[in-house]
């Protein structure tokens, strides 16, 4: 960045700008100081906006909850921020294999991070949800609560707009931990608990973490394989699991899935929730009633799309039996005492 600078003449705008209080999703800088005045009257802005320019265009980087994002990776991160942020300064684009959201990914560089584009009703669905999200990650972390929530590191909406040939782009981004950074993955899944549409076709003998493998995969694989963990890993994660599910749905989130990866050089299980900002909306609720009335065919199976609370109680069933436990010598005290 300081070479960069010492080579542009781009300059800082006044100062990190206050914005108003509620930003909306595809608002500009602010132009009118009077109303920005009176909203700050009634509330303190946590977001901040850092613009500024060169001879051909301008830029700006919006940081979300600037404050509370800096607390947290505070709390949770053994690197830097200095090291974040270089970090954040080299990135890629990433293709995330068996998605089916067809968002937009990036990774940085040194794999640490993952980057997913946002579109307009995530963002405001996470402005709503971050507070409590602050909330229940630093108290799981300072009480040493089991949680296997993947971090959300920050959030951001980035943009530049091109004065010589009047182009401009921006981009809500949110940037979140790689649970695999430094491992070697023998295979990947995004379990959701659910069994329609939960299946991708590979090649025989070609099921690696090429390919990130659904339910219905999972389950033609445990049958003759079964994911075997010990006592103890069972009870820390259905703990964590049981904990997540149940503060995701008393704010009404629905969709997450839980990825699995498992570690070939270690056989460990890397397990983390992802994909937790989609809430149930009034679209969501028509889609449920929908597929489970068979309106429009599938013969009334159990939707893919639930309430929150069903969604919960579905999700945690699932995984309880998708991982098995090796019972030891400990299992059967205190029973039929």
């Amino acid at each position: 960045a300081e070479s960069w600078v010492k080579s542009s003449p781009a300059r800082l705008s006044d100062s990190l700008l206050s914005q108003q209080s509620r930003i909306s999703t595809d608002s500009e800088p602010l132009k009118d100081a009077d109303s920005a005045d009176k909203q700050k009257k009634q509330t303190v802005n946590p977001h901040i906006e850092l613009q500024f320019s060169d001879a051909n265009a301008k830029f700006y980087c919006r940081i979300y909850y600037a404050r509370e994002f800096h607390r947290m990776r505070e709390e949770i991160m053994e690197s830097s921020e200095e090291e974040f942020v270089r970090s954040l300064s080299h990135c890629v684009n990433w293709q995330a294999r068996g998605g089916k959201s067809g968002a937009v990914f990036y990774a940085t560089e040194d794999d640490r991070f993952i980057l997913k584009q946002m579109p307009r009703l995530e963002v405001q669905s996470f402005l709503d949800f971050a507070p409590h999200y602050f909330t229940y990650i630093t108290g799981a972390v300072q009480q040493k609560r089991p949680t296997a929530l993947a971090k959300i590191l920050g959030v951001y909406r980035i943009g530049y707009k091109n004065s010589q040939n009047n182009t401009e782009k921006k981009l809500d981004l949110l940037v979140m931990e790689n649970l695999f950074y430094g491992r070697k993955m023998a295979q990947v899944f995004d379990l959701k608990g659910s069994l329609r549409n939960r299946n991708v076709k590979t090649d025989s003998g070609k099921e690696s973490c090429e390919v990130v493998l659904l339910d219905e995969n999972l389950l033609k694989l445990i049958h003759d394989n079964p994911l075997y963990i010990r006592s103890h890993c069972k009870a820390i994660l259905r703990g964590a699991i049981h904990s997540d599910a149940y503060f995701l749905s008393s704010h009404l989130i629905i969709d997450y899935s839980l990825l699995v990866g498992r570690d070939d050089t270690t056989d460990q299980l890397v397990v983390g929730i992802i994909d937790y900002i989609r809430t149930f909306t009034w679209d969501k609720k028509l889609e449920m009633v929908v597929k489970s009335t068979g309106i429009l065919g599938g013969q009334g199976k159990m939707p893919t799309v639930v309430s929150p609370e069903l969604y919960r109680a579905r999700f945690c069933e699932a995984m309880d039996k998708y991982f098995l436990m090796v019972p030891d010598h400990w299992t059967s005290l205190g029973i039929n005492c």
